[in-house]
């Protein structure tokens, strides 16, 4: 039978340990918002989970800080593959000890779908000392990406961006903003849809690094921020077959036709 409920009454910590001493086997899927996360476990172990582009245990810890949206368990259904291997015990203890750091970060960034922007210093001279993380940061910001876009660009979690991020806007070197919606309102896919989609494309982009190689790293993160883009205009399978093709090409290419076809091969047992 389906177990589901709202973030709010129940945080994700909670509903994990009542259902896995219990020993599911099942996915867990929740929602907040335009954002679609899954969590799959066995005998009771979380095994694999996936949201936006994160994947394994840095998925769990995006989720955990969720603190609204809902949620539903879906027992029987198999994880596709295996990203987690660390007991629910230390992944649990982790997800606290960052919901902790939330609650202070959120005070000053309520949320990772804010968009960051430099804050003009006019007649301010004082020297301004940055980290080689916090230059990072200010490089991707072009007042259009919010925090959660840039951490996908530097494949980094929202909630590490926004870390970055604090101190940034307690100097008031950085103020944030909310999202301009694209024109018409939203995307032209339905938000169910477009999460599976970004989803699949995940686990694609895994195997993708897998075959191709730490020498095809750009071409991978470029095909696969591509596809995201497709998906998020409402073009999502055509970006999904574009990235695989290109996949496919990269691999052939830099491993040879042998590795190519496998890579092909696992693909399709996500599609199956």
């Amino acid at each position: 039978m389906a177990f589901q409920g709202s973030l709010k009454e129940l945080p994700l910590p909670d509903i994990i340990q009542l259902v896995s001493v219990s020993g599911k086997t099942g996915k867990f899927t929740l929602s907040q918002e335009s954002m679609t996360g899954y969590i799959y476990l066995k005998n009771g172990q979380m095994i694999h989970a996936t949201v936006v582009d994160l994947i394994g245990e840095e998925a769990i810890y995006a989720l955990a800080i969720w603190n609204h949206g809902e949620f539903q368990f879906s027992p029987g259904e198999e994880a596709p593959q295996q990203t987690i291997t660390k007991s629910n015990t230390n992944l649990l203890m982790e997800a606290a000890r960052r919901l902790d750091e939330w609650r202070v970060l959120s005070k000053k960034i309520p949320s990772v779908d804010l968009v960051p922007s430099l804050v003009p210093r006019q007649n301010r001279h004082e020297q301004i000392t940055l980290n080689p993380q916090e230059w990072l940061v200010i490089t991707q910001i072009d007042t259009r990406r919010s925090i959660a876009d840039i951490g996908k660009a530097l494949r980094m979690s929202g909630f590490d961006v926004a870390k970055l991020l604090y101190g940034l806007i307690t100097s008031e070197l950085v103020d944030l903003k909310k999202k301009l919606e694209p024109a018409g309102g939203g995307t032209a896919a339905g938000d169910g849809d477009s999460g599976r989609l970004i989803a699949l494309a995940d686990q694609i982009r895994v195997i993708a690094d897998k075959y191709i190689g730490e020498s095809g790293a750009k071409t991978v993160e470029k095909h696969y921020q591509l596809a995201v883009d497709s998906i998020r205009a409402g073009k999502g399978d055509a970006g999904i077959r574009t990235m695989i093709a290109e996949f496919e090409k990269a691999t052939s290419l830099l491993r040879g036709l042998a590795m190519s076809e496998q890579l092909r091969v696992e693909i399709s047992r996500l599609q199956s």
